[in-house]
């Protein structure tokens, strides 16, 4: 691989990362496509879920030129026919004569794109800067992989790790630019989860008051319930979004939660690998967690948080309620470790973005 192809791929990536949030629950995937003299002659990415794909977007932009020319594509190209047609076939028919992709589909349905080409005379070539093509793409192929969705935890605090006083006032700790940037993240997600204990105490409607990008449904509120105590007049079951309620398999569910999904009860709450099981069946790709203390702390315990994003206002409290309930951590050793992935100023606070270094998974 040469430096231009780092460069031509990285630009595939750059474009696979315009698709976040409209997607689901497809992938994001950039795609860049070369003349015979290698010089650029379309690109695409994936926008929506039933649009386009990236590979179709772009040899479209190259028309003839595409012939006996390269393919950089963030994703290996599908192999079927889904509400679009086969990429491979596409990039056949295009007369492309060289591939080179990122990350191998994972996706058994879809799998197979590479052996396809390849069979047919196309020189593939895999894995040139696949830890940032599965970065960008990191929830659609841990969605595809664990058969799960990818699960960003989001917590705001003071410098000293509270996320409220000894009062219980909480309202409000970060900025206003802090405050609209969790709107944004709400609406790139395919569901936004928390628990009872944050409905009951202050009544979220946990909407995203921006505009979503364009995708197949709006984002899905989630609320885990074991106890069916979800009020009638809670902000959660109004109209303004669909709201899933999860309780428990034993629980007594009033008539307003009829439409509730029973689930598995563990440690006093609801099981969370039958949650997010319930979750991937409903094609929900990703999940912001924006649930109390003592729900983030089952999740990071079960080793199901794949992001954490923080935003940390320059204030002290010295009381109050933790941002993280027991996590399973007894010793040091214990201590669930995390890489910096960005330290960005937000107004007057700090958006921290972690990822943990070695995710639990069963």
């Amino acid at each position: 691989m040469t430096s231009r192809d780092i460069q031509h791929m990285r630009r595939a990536v750059a474009l696979a990362a315009r698709g976040q949030g409209g997607t689901s629950p497809n992938p994001v995937v950039g795609c860049v496509v070369l003349d015979a003299s290698g010089e650029v002659a379309g690109e695409g990415f994936h926008a929506y879920a039933g649009g386009p794909h990236a590979e179709v977007v772009a040899l479209r932009e190259a028309g003839e030129r595409a012939r006996g020319g390269t393919a950089y594509v963030t994703l290996e190209p599908c192999n079927h026919t889904g509400r679009t047609g086969p990429c491979a076939g596409a990039l056949l028919e295009a007369g492309v004569a060289r591939v080179v992709v990122a990350v191998a589909d994972p996706n058994p349905v879809a799998a197979g794109g590479a052996e396809t080409l390849a069979s047919r005379g196309v020189r593939v070539e895999a894995g040139l800067l696949a830890e940032e093509a599965e970065r960008v793409n990191a929830a659609w192929l841990t969605f595809a992989r664990s058969r799960r969705p990818y699960v960003t935890w989001k917590f705001a605090a003071t410098l000293d790790g509270r996320s409220a006083a000894r009062d219980g006032t909480s309202q409000w700790i970060t900025s206003p630019e802090a405050r609209a940037e969790v709107h944004r993240l709400r609406a790139e997600s395919d569901a936004v989860l928390v628990g009872v204990g944050t409905v009951l105490a202050d009544d979220p409607s946990l909407t995203a008051r921006v505009p979503e990008p364009l995708r197949a449904r709006p984002v899905l509120r989630v609320v885990a319930d074991p106890g069916a105590r979800t009020p009638a007049s809670a902000r959660v079951l109004d109209e303004a979004a669909p709201t899933l309620v999860a309780v428990a398999d034993d629980a007594v569910v009033p008539p307003h939660l009829a439409g509730a999904v029973r689930l598995p009860r563990a440690d006093g709450g609801i099981h969370l690998r039958a949650l997010m099981a319930e979750l991937h069946g409903r094609q929900i790709v990703s999940v912001l967690l924006e649930g109390g203390p003592t729900l983030a702390g089952s999740f990071l315990r079960e080793g199901l948080v794949d992001r954490v994003v923080g935003y940390l206002a320059p204030a002290l409290l010295g009381a109050g309620a933790a941002a993280l309930g027991p996590a399973g951590v007894e010793t040091i050793a214990e201590a669930h470790r995390l890489e910096f992935e960005e330290v960005t100023p937000v107004g007057p606070d700090l958006r921290i973005v972690l990822r943990p270094q070695s995710p639990k998974e069963s």
